[in-house]
């Protein structure tokens, strides 16, 4: 959890949200069906002269360590634990400076039914504002490509993960989630973003607890829709996918 999402919005409307700039051109087509090795936006914020400069940028999801042989570790860091990250190899060094945030519409889930059967679930806010997931982003060097080749230079991205909110009479969706997955991604609000992504703040453990305590006020504007199975298929990419439909259990 999470793996697979929806992020649909135009390049020009990412970055009037986040008032963020490109470095260079890019191309984000919308996808209804975001999966692990798709490449997706991401926000972070550079020093560049002295200041501090938000910008858009294309990774690959599933992060992939600077010191990796090959990028074939990418789809098993897709997700990385709240609660490990500051321990882990793969994510250590770029939770203290390598920070982003990953916007979405929203995300699927799956609920396991008799046999093989399993219901597909898309998570968003009930107000269709977006969600902003906290991230980390790695940038992985091809020894295979030529010097000065500008696929010698790979960006890749995870997920932050925390465990579902428990379940409150005041917001009856963290019942709904639970029921989902025991794992959530972790949302931000957006002064929580912005403290996330700050290059100049070092206090990697402060900023994660920073934003696991936001979770359940930021998720409790959330709503769980049941929706066809066809987004099973990581080929189905369209709107239709995310239109709720009767649950099959």
């Amino acid at each position: 959890m999470c793996g697979r999402y929806v992020m649909a919005r135009a390049v020009g409307d990412l970055l009037a949200e986040f008032d963020a700039e490109l470095e260079n051109e890019i191309a984000i087509p919308p996808s209804w069906n975001v999966a692990p090795t798709d490449d997706a936006p991401i926000v972070l914020e550079r020093l560049i002269d002295g200041g501090t400069t938000r910008q858009l940028h294309i990774a690959r999801w599933g992060l992939v360590p600077s010191w990796a042989k090959d990028p074939r570790i990418g789809p098993k860091m897709i997700n990385a634990r709240s609660e490990t990250v500051l321990e882990k190899p793969a994510f250590r060094k770029a939770v203290q400076s390598r920070r982003c945030a990953v916007p979405a519409d929203g995300y699927y889930e799956w609920k396991q039914g008799e046999g093989r059967s399993k219901q597909p679930y898309y998570v968003h806010p009930t107000e269709g504002t977006g969600i902003v997931f906290a991230g980390l982003y790695e940038w992985w060097k091809d020894p295979s490509t030529p010097p000065g080749d500008p696929a010698r230079w790979m960006l890749s991205m995870s997920i932050m993960t925390a465990d579902s909110p428990p379940e409150g009479a005041e917001a009856t969706v963290f019942g709904e989630l639970t029921a989902l997955h025991d794992r959530v991604p972790l949302p931000m609000s957006r002064e929580t973003m912005a403290a996330w992504l700050d290059p100049q703040v070092d206090d990697a453990a402060g900023l994660v607890d920073l934003v696991r305590s936001g979770v359940k006020d930021v998720a409790s504007g959330w709503r769980v829709d049941s929706v066809g199975k066809a987004v099973g298929n990581v080929r189905n990419n369209s709107p239709e996918l995310i239109e709720p439909v009767e649950a099959l259990f």
